[in-house]
C-alpha cells in the first residue's frame, strides 16, 4: 500500500507539471517506472531527480528548469511513448528510467527526435555501441563488474554459483564475472533463468546438491533477489555469502524484507545511514531529508548526480546560445567533475569510463561498505547469511 501511495503521489506531481514549458522555463522530461516490477527503483530515482532540480533552481539565477515526469510502468512501449510525449511538449532533454531493455528503445526514440537522453539505470554495453550522439550515462557494466569481482576475489572462494536473469544487463554482467573469476582459478557455474520465473527452489536445489559453492551471486533485479533468497532460506545451500548487483543494498529492500536481507551484499556508493563528506553531498542529504523525511540512499544518489550533470550542461548550452540549435550534446561532453559517485567524464560514445562502485553489506537495517578497502566503513561478515 505504501508503494502504491508513493507512486500515486509521484504521478500526481507529474500530472501537475504537465504541458508545454513557459517561455521563462527550460523543460526537462523524464520517464520513470513509478509502478510495475521496477517501481522500488523508479521511486528512488524520481526522488533524487526532483531534489537535484530543486537545488539547481535554488542556486541558478539565470536558468530555471521545470520537470515533467511520466510513469513508464516498467515497460519499453510506455517508455517510448513517454519520450515522444515529452519531446512534443518541448523538453530539451529526457532523463531515462531503469533497465537496459527499457532504456534501449526509449533512447532510440529520443535520438530519432534529436533530443539528449541521460540515464543512470542501464549498463548494457550495447547501449553505447550504437554510436548515438545524444545518449549519455554515468554508470556501466564494467564498473559493476570491477566492483563485484574485486570483492569476490578478495574472499578467495574455490567455487561460485551465479544465478543470472536472461535480461540483457544481468546476462552481460554474469558473463563478465564468470570470465574474470575463471581466470583466477575459481570454479564458476552459471544458472540462467527466465525473468518470468517466480519459483527459484529448483535452481537453488542445484546449487545445494550439485554446485556446493562457497558463494551465491545474483545478477538480476529486485523481485528476483527476493525470490532467490527466499528459496535459499528454505533449502539452505552450503554457501557462505550471498552477493548481488544493483538495487539490492538499499534501505528500502531491508525495510520491506528484513528477514531476507541481513548480511547480504550488493553494489553501493554510500553507507546507510549516510555520512556525506563534501558540501554538495551535505546539501543534498539535508534537502532530501527535508523533502522526503528520510535518509538518502544510493539509487536516489545516482539520479541526483545524473540530473545535476544534465542541468549544468543545459546551463552551459543556454549561456552559449546553442541549447535550441542542437548544442546540448556538446555541452554534456564538456563535463569533467567530481560527484558523489566519483569522477564523471563522458567519452565519444556517451559512456563514463571512470565509473566505479563499492560493495555494501546489510547489517540489521544499516549498510556497511565492505569493499574496496579505500571506501570501506567496516569489515565484511564472512561467512554471513540471512539465516
Amino acid at each position: 500500500m505504501l508503494r502504491r501511495a508513493v507512486a500515486a503521489a509521484s504521478i500526481a506531481l507529474a500530472t501537475l507539471a504537465g504541458g508545454p514549458a513557459r517561455a521563462d522555463e527550460i523543460l526537462v522530461g523524464a520517464h520513470m517506472p513509478l509502478t510495475g516490477s521496477l517501481a522500488r527503483s523508479g521511486q528512488a530515482f524520481d526522488e533524487g531527480m526532483r531534489v537535484a532540480i530543486q537545488m539547481f533552481n535554488a542556486r541558478s539565477e539565470k536558468h530555471k528548469i521545470r520537470l515533467q515526469v511520466i510513469d513508464d510502468e516498467s515497460t519499453p512501449a510506455k517508455a517510448v511513448s513517454a519520450v515522444e510525449k515529452l519531446v512534443s511538449d518541448g523538453a530539451v532533454a529526457v532523463i531515462g528510467g531503469y533497465g537496459s531493455n527499457i532504456i534501449g528503445p526509449a533512447s532510440d526514440a529520443s535520438n530519432r527526435l534529436k533530443t539528449t537522453y541521460i540515464t543512470a539505470g542501464a549498463v548494457s554495453d550495447e547501449l553505447t555501441a550504437r554510436g548515438l550522439k545524444t545518449f549519455f550515462r554515468i554508470n556501466n557494466n564494467a564498473g559493476y563488474q570491477r566492483g563485484m569481482g574485486a570483492l569476490l576475489e578478495s574472499l578467495k572462494p574455490t567455487s561460485v554459483s551465479i544465478l543470472a536473469s536472461t535480461k540483457e544487463a544481468p546476462a552481460l554482467l554474469a558473463k563478465g564475472l564468470q570470465k574474470d573469476l575463471a581466470a583466477k582459478g575459481v570454479k564458476v557455474t552459471v544458472h540462467e533463468f527466465d525473468p518470468a520465473i517466480t519459483d527459484f527452489k529448483p535452481v537453488i536445489n542445484k546449487v545445494k546438491l550439485q554446485d556446493k559453492s562457497d558463494i551465491l551471486v545474483m545478477s538480476a533485479y529486485e523481485n528476483d533477489y527476493v525470490g532467490i533468497i527466499r528459496a535459499a532460506k528454505v533449502l539452505k545451500p552450503p554457501v557462505k555469502l550471498i552477493v548481488g548487483a544493483w538495487s539490492l543494498a538499499t534501505p528500502k529492500m531491508y525495510s520491506e524484507f528484513p528477514d531476507l536481507m541481513n548480511n547480504v551484499v550488493g553494489t553501493s556508493f554510500l553507507p546507510f545511514p549516510v555520512e556525506m563528506k563534501d558540501e554538495e553531498g551535505k546539501r543534498f542529504a539535508e534537502t532530501y531529508k527535508k523533502t522526503y523525511n528520510k535518509e538518502v540512499e544510493y539509487l536516489s544518489t545516482l539520479s541526483f548526480v545524473e540530473t545535476t550533470i544534465l542541468a549544468e550542461a543545459i546551463a552551459r548550452a543556454a549561456d552559449a546560445g546553442t541549447l535550441k540549435s542542437g548544442g546540448l550534446p556538446d555541452a554534456m561532453r564538456q563535463t569533467e567533475r567530481e560527484t558523489l559517485l566519483g569522477p564523471v567524464q563522458f567519452d565519444a560514445t556517451g559512456d563514463n569510463p571512470r565509473f566505479s562502485v563499492a560493495m555494501g553489506q546489510h547489517r540489521a537495517g544499516k549498510i556497511v561498505l565492505v569493499s574496496p578497502a579505500a571506501a570501506a566503513t567496516g569489515e565484511i561478515v564472512f561467512p554471513g547469511l540471512p539465516w
